[in-house]
């Protein structure tokens, strides 16, 4: 046996103990002691007196490879049953040293893991290029395993393999473009570790985030996505809620990181203010109140959907039925009301091509609510009216395509968007246990037009951007299509005075824009339906 056979065997042996120790394998793999240039940060406690060593990764990063470790002991992956997928998400600010975590991840799997295979990502091919890979090529090098693997570069050339296995044991850097989906597909590795790695997890399409999770059926499958929290759409976006019991997620504040540039820091939050949406991204870890095309913010349907109205606050108002049908087969069909500040979701049908007993339907709920108007999209609704027609109903046909109120807007449905956001600032209330309806809210970005004008993204763009049709949304819109009046006036003895302020109850601030169109609402004689 040679002397270099004997030392990888007995290094080996070494690199089984970190199997499920991420942080130990990066304290014992990387020359903390004597590489001056590794010396930036003292390894905190506790873990300094678990590792017995003075330098070492951040907290953060300390506390993520541990968590990382007691999942994979929970695990218990026994090299034949597969285990569930590790799913691990962190959003941060700038600086936090994402890209050394990335690399320290590569490298423990590839020396841990006979025969693993995985994929890594970034937004662009200049971040993944310069900056995701250059960041493994540098780690791996510095890695008491570095002769076991060669390590490529070069744009259409980063590659990572085992010297003596290079087809069963690599991890691979793929751009991130939507027709390159294919490539993320399964790695078959199930005797092993298939993993993904994705920077700048925000901007990645979502057919690669689709491909990639049908990759964590085989072995003991991991999937970590890093970024700055750009967006409140997407799959990253929902990693941190919609899919928050999948994944383990973290939110990283800069200024709580020691390797951080402190005084940039505080020029960013004393230019911008804290809670900036600017500060909220770029330093906090925190999804934006509104992302740059997002066309309503969180930040008011919070304030909706905690917001209550005071029992009959809202009767001075007419009430509008809208009907927002299903788009395609995996869409519902909505039928809503709102009566001034207030709005709910009466009934939901999957996709139901029987516009007769939609009509039934719709008819039913106009007796039992006495409403005064009823509008329905025409995209998919014009049976349905037909059929009210012959039940004796006049309902209103609303093409979102039409010429729009707002001159500044580009069609029909821009404006009544607008007037929607208006009502949600004016104090529009939401039922809070709606999960459905706030994601349709703050889900369409707008297209940035030469004119100006409003125009929001198609439905299309939006499901090739993994987000379902806004039907619960558009149907509240819906009821900003055309001013309505109240059919029915209250006895004397329930009127409200005509001087009651239907603001006055909610202590709300609104726009006069909104508060002139809850007035003409009111009045029944200055509009005709």
């Amino acid at each position: 046996m040679t002397a270099k056979t004997s030392f990888d065997l007995e290094l080996a042996q070494d690199l089984a103990q970190f199997y499920h120790d991420p942080l130990g394998f990066v304290l014992y793999a990387y020359d903390w002691d004597n590489d001056s240039t590794l010396q930036i940060v003292e390894l905190p406690e506790p873990y300094n007196l678990i590792y017995s060593s003075k330098y070492g990764p951040d907290k953060w990063a300390c506390d993520f490879l541990s968590d990382l470790g007691d999942q994979v002991k929970q695990r218990g992956f026994n090299g034949v049953r597969a285990v569930d997928a590790i799913r691990m998400a962190t959003a941060s600010g700038h600086g936090i040293g994402k890209s050394a975590i990335t690399a320290w991840l590569v490298d423990w799997i590839m020396s841990t893991r006979p025969h693993a295979k995985g994929i890594v990502t970034a937004n662009t091919s200049p971040q993944l290029e310069t900056k995701t890979w250059a960041e493994i090529a540098k780690w791996t090098k510095r890695c008491i395993t570095a002769h076991w693997f060669v390590v490529t570069t070069g744009k259409g050339a980063m590659k990572m393999y085992h010297k003596d296995h290079p087809e069963s044991w690599q991890c691979v850097a793929q751009t991130c473009k939507e027709e390159n989906s294919e490539s993320f597909a399964g790695l078959h590795a199930a005797s092993s570790t298939p993993f993904y790695i994705f920077d700048e997890a925000s901007a990645i399409p979502e057919a690669i985030w689709e491909v990639a999770e049908g990759g964590l059926t085989d072995g003991e499958p991991m999937f970590f996505a890093f970024g700055n929290p750009t967006r409140n759409s997407g799959s990253f976006h929902r990693c941190f809620h919609a899919m928050r019991h999948r994944w383990t997620c973290r939110q990283i504040d800069s200024r709580e990181v020691a390797i951080t540039n402190k005084s940039q820091i505080a020029q960013w939050v004393e230019d911008y203010g804290v809670d900036s949406d600017f500060v909220k991204i770029r330093v906090r870890g925190m999804f934006p109140s509104v992302s740059a095309r997002q066309f309503i913010s969180v930040e008011d349907v919070d304030a909706a959907i905690s917001r209550h109205l005071k029992p009959g606050s809202q009767d001075y108002a007419p009430i509008i039925l809208t009907c927002d049908p299903a788009w395609s087969g995996d869409d519902e069909l909505i039928i809503a009301m709102r009566q001034g500040l207030h709005f709910k979701v009466l009934n939901t049908i999957q996709k139901n091509d029987n516009d007769i007993q939609v009509a039934n339907i719709l008819a039913r709920l106009e007796d039992q609510y006495q409403a005064d108007a009823v509008f329905v999209d025409g995209g998919y609704g014009t049976g349905i009216v037909s059929a009210g027609t012959t039940l004796g109903r006049d309902w209103q046909i609303v093409w979102f395509s039409s010429k729009p109120d707002e001159p500044g807007c580009l069609n029909k449905r821009a404006s009544m968007w607008l007037a929607m956001r208006d009502w949600l600032k004016a104090g529009g209330t939401l039922d809070p246990k709606d999960k459905v309806l706030y994601a349709d809210l703050i889900g369409p970005e707008t297209v940035p037009r030469l004119d100006g004008k409003i125009q929001l993204e198609s439905k299309e763009d939006m499901k090739r951007r993994g987000l379902p049709s806004p039907n619960r949304a558009d149907a509240l819109a819906l009821s900003f299509a055309y001013p309505v009046s109240k059919k029915r006036l209250f006895a004397t003895s329930n009127a409200r005075s005509t001087q009651y302020d239907p603001l006055a109850d909610q202590s709300l601030k609104t726009s006069n824009s909104v508060l002139n169109a809850i007035q003409r609402e009111y009045d029944p004689l200055q509009f005709s339906r």
